[in-house]
This record gives structure tokens, C-alpha cells and sequence, in this order.
């Protein structure tokens, strides 16, 4: 953990992907970073590593009071998220409940822990990464409730914790090239050109993109932003389908 009760981030989900993207930029700005994630990273991020399963309430609400416990955490990124494909008719209970535990239970869990500390040191700031299918996609019944879900929690947050200099806002990614995306469609495939050339701007984002636009949100200079949601998703969401 990080040392000397010096303020820290929290990233969950910080492991892979756009999580890890997010990590390297806050340990770039010299910001110690907890990352509580199921597995471990694949290369040595600088930052701390605590495994959970997000699932599981009781290993999640252990881990993250020892987290806070150990240090006042000011920088919380709920990054972590599952996205089990099947239309509406396929959607089982099980997998239904898998995805709200992880997508909407662990990020206001993560939230409960963190905000006593913030209001104590008077800052902070809760970044939520949402998704571009919170406006609808096909064969995400349970993942695009709960990323919209999430941007209920963003607004909702922002104003009860806005008289604290707390801020809350939401980051929506469109795709975005992770290792996850690339084993789910692989480049040459007709399916991943056709999401290529359903992008605006022609090609996939990337982590780094995702986590320019959290840094953004984690800053100091965005005190005055608060309840928002940015879709990075290179004009997908403006984009309308040829008639």
C-alpha cells in the first residue's frame, strides 16, 4: 500500500485494457495507485495490487475498507466491467446478476468507501467508466442497462457531493482496441471492418484514449465539471446511418 497515509487513487478493473491505460497515467502525474482487480497485471504498472472478485460483496467491501483504511483515497476510477453477450430471449438471471454485481453493486460499493475520506479532506474525484451502448446495442440487455445505469449514479453523486469538492462524471467509450476486443474480433474479420467503418473517424480508439479523457476528469482543473458524460467514441454517437 501506499505509504505515509499520502492520498491515493483506487482503480478497479486496473489490471488490462483501458484500467491499465488509466493506471500509467496516474502514476505518471507521481499519484500513488491502488488497483483492485481479479488478476494480476502482466507487467509491473508501479502501482499497488489487491485481487478481488467484484462479485463477491463481502471480499469486495473487506478489501476496499482496508484500502481506505490504509490511506485516503481521492482518486476513484470504477473501471471494472463485464459485457456477456446474448439478446434478450438468451439473458439468464444468472448472467444478469454477474453483470449488475460487477457494473452497478461494486462501483457504488467502491463509492460508499471512498467518500468519508473525501468529504474529510474537503477534494476528490469519482470518474465511472460508462459505454456508448448505454444508448442501445444489440446483444447487451444487461451490459447497456447497466452503463446507463451508471450515468444515473453520475448525475445522482454529482449533486450530493458537490457541496464537499467532490466531482463525478462518466467516460463512454465507443470500441476501443483492448486485448478483449481484439480476441472477439479479429482485424480481418467482415464484422470488426464493419465496426471500423461505422466509426466516424475511421478507426479504432485506443486505452490511451479512454484514459485521456479520465485524466481530464481526474484533474485539478476540472473542479468546475461535474454530473457529465463524455462519449469517446470517435463520432459514433453523432453519426446517423445512411437512409
Amino acid at each position: 500500500m501506499a505509504h505515509d497515509h499520502e492520498p491515493a487513487a483506487l482503480v478497479t478493473g486496473g489490471s488490462r485494457g483501458i484500467g491499465a491505460a488509466i493506471v500509467e497515467r496516474l502514476i505518471r502525474r507521481g499519484i500513488p495507485v491502488v488497483n483492485l482487480d481479479r488478476a494480476p497485471p502482466e507487467t509491473d504498472s508501479g502501482a499497488d495490487f489487491v485481487e478481488v472478485d467484484l462479485t463477491d460483496v463481502d471480499a469486495t467491501r473487506d478489501a476496499l475498507h482496508e484500502i481506505v483504511t490504509d490511506q485516503p483515497v481521492l482518486w476513484l476510477v470504477n473501471n471494472a466491467g463485464i459485457a456477456p453477450p446474448a439478446s434478450l430471449e438468451e439473458t439468464t438471471l444468472e448472467d444478469f446478476d454477474r453483470v449488475v454485481a460487477v457494473n452497478l453493486r461494486a462501483v457504488m460499493l467502491a463509492a460508499q468507501a471512498v467518500v468519508p475520506g473525501m468529504k474529510q479532506a474537503g477534494r476528490g474525484r469519482i470518474v465511472t467508466i460508462s459505454s456508448r451502448a448505454a444508448l442501445g446495442k444489440e446483444l447487451r440487455t444487461a451490459y447497456s442497462a447497466t452503463k446507463a445505469g451508471v450515468i444515473g449514479f453520475t448525475r445522482t453523486w454529482a449533486l450530493e457531493l458537490a457541496p464537499h469538492g467532490i466531482t463525478v462524471n462518466a467516460v463512454g467509450p465507443g470500441p476501443i482496441e483492448t486485448e478483449l476486443f481484439k480476441s472477439a474480433n479479429p482485424h480481418n474479420s467482415p464484422r470488426t471492418q464493419a465496426i471500423i467503418r461505422g466509426v466516424p473517424v475511421q478507426r479504432l480508439g485506443q486505452p490511451e484514449d479512454i484514459a485521456h479523457a479520465a485524466d481530464f476528469f481526474l484533474s485539478e482543473g476540472a473542479s468546475f465539471v461535474t454530473g457529465q458524460i463524455l462519449y469517446v467514441c470517435g463520432g459514433m454517437t453523432v453519426g446517423v446511418a445512411p437512409i
